[in-house]
């Protein structure tokens, strides 16, 4: 809901093991995004499925959720891409620029 993202829709896949829930479902974004906690495979760097913090109990919807937050909210302590981590404690009006332009360029109009 909140800039530099909020025109577009973002698609991911949630894939789930065969071990689930004992193990963590992995998460990937399919729309190319600028933004430090994704990478340009589409990871995401969510601690919240990691097998340290993964536990049995966590819903999907917790997932999704955690997900979201994190893409509508950068978090300095989850990067996956310093440089643009870097552009978005450094230089925050061309970061927004440029994840503007992305999502304009690749995500779904929303």
């Amino acid at each position: 809901n909140n800039p530099p993202y909020n025109t577009g829709a973002f698609r991911f896949e949630l894939t789930f093991s065969p071990h689930h829930p004992l193990e963590p479902p992995r998460a990937t974004l399919r729309t190319p995004i600028h933004h430090p906690s994704v990478d340009l495979q589409g990871r995401v760097c969510q601690p919240l499925t990691t097998n340290a913090h993964w536990k049995p109990t966590t819903r999907a919807i917790q997932v999704l959720q955690d997900l979201l937050l994190q893409l509508d909210s950068p978090d300095p302590q989850r990067v996956l891409r310093p440089d643009v981590a870097r552009e978005l404690q450094e230089r925050p009006e061309e970061f927004r620029r440029r994840a503007e332009e992305d999502t304009r360029l690749h995500a779904e109009p929303r």
